[in-house]
């Protein structure tokens, strides 16, 4: 990881200034600038982001990035009501389709997390209700066994309680640094670098966003 923020950034071709990881490649600058970061209250989405952060373990976010649209084919638009109904024929399917990742822990943890996800709606009205409720107050410093004072984290204290709260819940494949990752890409923090064209754009949209309320008994 680079050093100083300068290092942190890329100015493209297009004239325009991204964190350094958002001009790597075309889909990663696409993900840069129309989503990452960007505020997510949808319970589908979230769900699906929770699936492909367990299944990019191991992998780069490139890798699922591209295969993106066969998991939502695969996994019926990650609509947590349908997946939860799926049987070991649907495991011996999903194996079988090479335009995922055919692993078969992750494949029945995200078959096992859309029932835990089905429990959170029940309890909270909304999946979002649950997630949002774990938006830090303000930033956070590194907080896994790597003391070094990165500029941005990748386990926060917060990431570490949602997924010590997860797993007590039952849900699989989503760990700690899994659990900042996806605050970062929902919106529940901006990490953003300082001079990221992006930065000012998502903290407005951030300010601008309703937060979800649990449903009241």
């Amino acid at each position: 990881m680079p050093d100083s923020d300068d290092e942190h950034l890329h100015t493209g071709s297009d004239g325009v200034t991204r964190c350094w990881w958002g001009s790597d490649h075309a889909d990663y600058q696409r993900y840069h600038d129309e989503e990452w970061g960007r505020p997510v209250d949808n319970d589908f989405r979230l769900f699906e982001k929770i699936c492909l952060e367990g299944f990019q373990s191991g992998l780069s976010w490139l890798t699922i990035l591209c295969k993106r649209e066969n998991f939502r084919k695969a996994f019926a638009g990650f609509e947590f009501d349908k997946v939860a109904g799926f049987d070991d024929r649907d495991v011996s399917r999903l194996l079988q389709d090479k335009g995922i990742v055919r692993h078969r822990g992750k494949i029945e943890a995200t078959i096992n997390n859309a029932s835990r996800a089905i429990e959170l709606v029940d309890e909270f009205g909304s999946l979002a209700a649950y997630i949002w409720q774990w938006e830090p107050d303000a930033k956070e410093t590194h907080a896994g066994k790597d003391e070094r004072k990165h500029v941005i984290p990748s386990i926060t204290n917060t990431s570490l309680a949602l997924s010590k709260d997860l797993k007590k819940r039952g849900w699989k494949f989503f760990g700690p640094t899994t659990a900042y990752a996806f605050m970062q890409a929902m919106g529940m923090v901006n990490d953003h670098m300082e001079g990221c064209a992006m930065m000012d754009e998502i903290e407005l949209l951030r300010g601008d966003f309703i937060r979800p309320q649990k449903r009241r008994a």
